[in-house]
């Protein structure tokens, strides 16, 4: 009897598989493309909302842009398909949990473009407020939501220290050319730019759940709108939106550029 392992290396290993998985690699560089030029957007003092969500409504409001947002909904199903593939051939249970975990970012984010495809309209950073909300007038719920706080901190720690230490280009699988030396500048600008970002977004979950104020925990859109209300912010807004552009760059040269993960 054959193994889901075998199985699973079976269907990694085809063409159109892999095909489709570097799409789903590129639609995350488009997204994070979209969401650094409206971040630059808010930086010169133009609206819009620098979050996935606020990325997509963008895209579906320009000519042609929701054929885009159809195809990147396809990559991002396909992308969360690809880590359950990798999830069942991965050797330790931690890179196992991990595939698992991206898989599940993959499918809500899909879900999220399903629904603005569609013609919904969702507000992340509302949505986020209401739930920290939500969480605040819980039994614990402060602590709760400092600890989600300090999760996403943690989690903008490792970017910065991806980037700044080069850990990612571990597992890029680069071929020797002159895509390697671009593939990994984006990388390591972008991964640092991510992670000062998520750092923030998390400081201010943090700071809502000591003041008890979830208007302060809003997400990324809120948190880089918040950097334009203190002195220097709006420097480092720009920064973050040139870094985050950057790391989209990143993932859309990754895709064409490096060879898929082989088990």
């Amino acid at each position: 009897m054959t193994s889901p392992s075998r199985v699973a290396s079976r269907v990694e290993r085809q063409p159109a598989v892999r095909v489709l998985a570097r799409v789903g690699l590129a639609a995350i560089g488009i997204l994070h493309i979209l969401i650094g030029i409206i971040a630059l957007a808010v930086a010169f003092g133009a609206g819009g909302s620098a979050d996935q969500s606020g990325a997509l409504q963008a895209l579906v409001a320009v000519p042609g842009g929701l054929f885009v947002v159809w195809a990147v909904i396809v990559g991002l199903i396909f992308l969360s398909l690809w880590q359950i593939l990798q999830s069942i051939t991965a050797h330790k249970p931690g890179e196992k949990l991990i595939e698992v975990a991206k898989c599940v970012i993959y499918a809500a984010l899909a879900g999220i473009a399903i629904s603005i495809a569609a013609g919904g309209h969702k507000d992340a950073s509302s949505s986020e407020k209401t739930a920290s909300g939500q969480l605040l007038a819980m039994p614990g719920g402060v602590l709760l939501l400092a600890a989600i706080g300090l999760g996403i901190v943690a989690a903008g720690v490792v970017f910065v220290f991806n980037g700044v230490t080069h850990r990612f280009e571990r597992d890029l699988r680069l071929p020797p050319n002159r895509w390697a030396t671009i593939t990994t500048t984006l990388g390591r600008v972008g991964y640092v730019s991510k992670g000062v970002a998520l750092v923030i977004v998390g400081g201010l979950v943090v700071f809502g759940a000591i003041t008890s104020d979830p208007e302060k925990a809003g997400g990324l859109d809120g948190s880089l709108k918040a950097l334009t209300e203190v002195p220097f912010g709006i420097i480092l807004l720009v920064l973050i939106a040139l870094g985050l552009i950057a790391y989209g760059a990143f993932w859309c040269v990754r895709a064409f550029a490096s060879r898929l993960k082989e088990q």
